[in-house]
């Protein structure tokens, strides 16, 4: 898959490529189908199959002060729609004066003229342009103007009749229903980072940890978690099950929020390295213990519970 960012110099072969349009956090079951309904019609149309989104998320561009909310940053959002046989991903730049564009220059200033798309592709809910002024069904209208054809893509729900939403996903997150939110994400959640330089007290009680920052990740609920992380320098890379804290470390005087992963059988050197923590269950909220040794011995109940769900888990699979 080729990344672009600037579409108003696309080589003519880029051009006329079926277009799913949207920010897609998270990039979860239903935006796996809409994609999945845009690469139908780039099959039926003989065309490429593309994906055009924004950074950063408008939302933080509004609302700058807010906490970070992301399910995928870029990188975790352009290797998932990778995944998805997308061609090419245009990726544009969101600001303020990006967001004044009307609902009739984006049509005709991006779909129109740089990517001279033969087809776009959106959900239900989807807006563009100032204030969200363009709809659905505006979009279809501009379509029928200027000669590109528009797929709506109704409301889908997962099994249960939820619908699949990355509001509903963050909820679930912040509850600490980890599985629930991997059933509309379509997999665990990740957080993914280097490896940082810690207060190595881990090794000292036995249990060594491989210390990430969230950076831009949404924040879910604290605690201990079953975790299989997977570590990209690895030539043959392979997910590794572990059991990870996310806080700050009450007992230990910590203030500073971040995730420490213990990975089960592992003795090689992660510092540096680039890892994806996938959040399997929360197991507990965190909680300070008296001193080392409770925590110590709280580490590896912890660690004990998260081996026998991780193996039944597999054992299903």
């Amino acid at each position: 898959m080729r990344i672009l960012r600037h579409p108003a110099v696309l080589e003519p072969a880029d051009r006329g490529a079926v277009v799913a349009i949207g920010n897609f956090d998270g990039v979860h079951k239903g935006h796996q189908i809409l994609i999945g309904r845009a690469a139908e019609t780039a099959r039926r149309l003989g065309a490429r199959l593309s994906v055009l989104t924004f950074e950063p998320h408008p939302f933080h561009v509004f609302h700058p002060e807010a906490p970070p909310f992301r399910l995928t940053p870029f990188r975790a959002k352009a290797r998932h729609v990778e995944a998805l046989g997308v061609d090419l991903l245009f990726v544009l730049p969101f600001d303020l004066e990006f967001a004044k564009l009307s609902a009739d220059d984006f049509v005709r200033m991006l779909i129109v003229e740089s990517l001279a798309a033969s087809h776009a592709v959106v959900g239900f809910d989807f807006h563009f342009g100032h204030q969200r002024g363009g709809t659905p069904e505006l979009m279809r209208k501009l379509g029928a103007r200027e000669g590109f054809g528009v797929t709506v893509v109704a409301p889908l729900e997962a099994e249960g009749g939820t619908v699949y939403s990355s509001t509903k996903i963050r909820q679930y997150l912040a509850a600490g229903q980890a599985r629930e939110a991997a059933v509309l994400l379509g997999r665990p959640f990740e957080i993914e980072g280097r490896v940082e330089m810690g207060d190595q007290r881990g090794r000292t009680i036995g249990f060594p940890t491989a210390n990430l920052r969230l950076g831009d990740h949404l924040r879910p609920a604290g605690g201990v978690y079953a975790i299989r992380v997977e570590i990209e320098e690895e030539t043959l890379r392979h997910w590794h099950d572990g059991v990870a804290n996310l806080g700050t470390r009450p007992t230990v005087g910590g203030t500073d929020l971040r995730l420490e992963a213990h990975l089960f059988d592992y003795s090689g050197d992660l510092y540096g390295k680039h890892l994806r923590v996938a959040l399997v269950e929360h197991l507990r909220p965190e909680r300070k213990f008296s001193g080392l040794d409770e925590l110590k011995a709280q580490i590896a109940a912890d660690a004990a519970q998260a081996r026998a769900i991780l193996a039944a888990e597999k054992a299903v699979g």
